[in-house]
């Protein structure tokens, strides 16, 4: 693959994204193939913590369902209006970093994944128990939006289309930012962050500023899954899910936007369609880590990437 072709790839690599995602709709269901773009959007909002800064996070699927929830309850109680509880959506998955954020961003290494796994579970038993008046319980609640002139989420086609184009706009977002001053910044505080104060630079506040921006994208995808689904119950926040999230970011490359993108790919299409054919699946995606831990660090795409600049060279 020589430089050229490189340059063309990463040039025309939203419309590329769109054609994968339209052809994938094609051989798929549509509702799955949504599942796969809102999949994939959560993933880059974790990859921004993981990948770019170093936190592993066993509790990001706390964020996604603030998202699912306040969704659901901005239609039930607000308005109607899908974008309205879109923009609901958002601004608590931001709120819910800016409390949590000065706690959980002050830690490293096995306490912030700890930290996080332990607000998920407070988060889980509040929707199932404390809560349970206004989520419905273990029943979950139902969420029907208004139609907003010729937008009518009710039409899977029409969730999909919207699902597609907030993807290929958070890529390009995602994009600009980590290979802007600030993404480079991140880096240099996943690689070492006592240098980077002695370099004069306040981490905490980037910091901050990056878990605000990961918990408001996981928000939003929590959002989409209700729009593709119309209904959200406690398993939203279930702790044991943010095992997919982790093994999506490993597999396909973590510190990479394309990274995140073929993770997501990859994990849905093997958690989706490999119980058709072997029964224990998870011992499979077991053996996979494995060989991503001892051979392919750098994931899919990272090998991809070093097999492609060896080419040139």
């Amino acid at each position: 693959m020589n430089s050229a072709r490189v340059t063309a790839l990463r040039r025309f690599d939203l419309p590329i994204l769109a054609v994968g995602f339209l052809l994938l709709g094609y051989l798929l269901t549509i509702q799955r193939t949504t599942d796969f773009i809102i999949f994939c959007i959560f993933v880059l909002a974790y990859d921004l913590l993981y990948g770019y800064m170093g936190r592993l996070s066993f509790g990001h699927m706390l964020y996604l369902g603030v998202g699912a929830y306040a969704a659901a309850l901005s239609a039930e109680y607000l308005s109607g209006n899908p974008f309205v509880a879109l923009i609901v959506a958002i601004l608590c998955g931001a709120a819910v970093g800016i409390f949590l954020g000065p706690i959980i961003v002050r830690t490293t290494g096995a306490c912030f994944a700890l930290i996080n796994l332990a607000f998920n579970q407070m988060g889980y038993f509040l929707a199932l128990i404390a809560f349970a008046r206004w989520t419905g319980g273990e029943d979950g609640m139902s969420v029907f939006f208004d139609k907003v002139g010729p937008i009518d989420f009710s039409k899977r086609t029409q969730v999909f289309v919207f699902s597609l184009v907030c993807l290929l706009a958070i890529v390009f977002l995602m994009k600009r930012l980590t290979n802007s001053p600030f993404g480079i910044l991140l880096r240099t505080i996943k690689e070492n962050e006592t240098r980077s104060r002695f370099l004069g630079y306040n981490t905490f506040v980037y910091k901050l500023i990056a878990f605000v921006i990961s918990t408001s994208i996981a928000a939003f995808a929590g959002a989409l899954s209700i729009l593709n689904y119309t209904y959200v119950t406690p398993s939203f926040i279930d702790t044991t899910r943010n095992v997919e999230v982790i093994f999506a970011s490993l597999i396909g490359g973590a510190g990479s936007v394309y990274g995140a993108l073929v993770g997501g790919v990859a994990y849905m299409t093997i958690s989706n369609y490999l119980p058709n054919y072997i029964q224990r699946w998870e011992m499979f995606l077991g053996i996979v880590l494995l060989i991503l831990v001892f051979w392919f660090r750098e994931g899919i795409w990272g090998y991809v990437s070093r097999f492609a600049c060896r080419e040139r060279g």
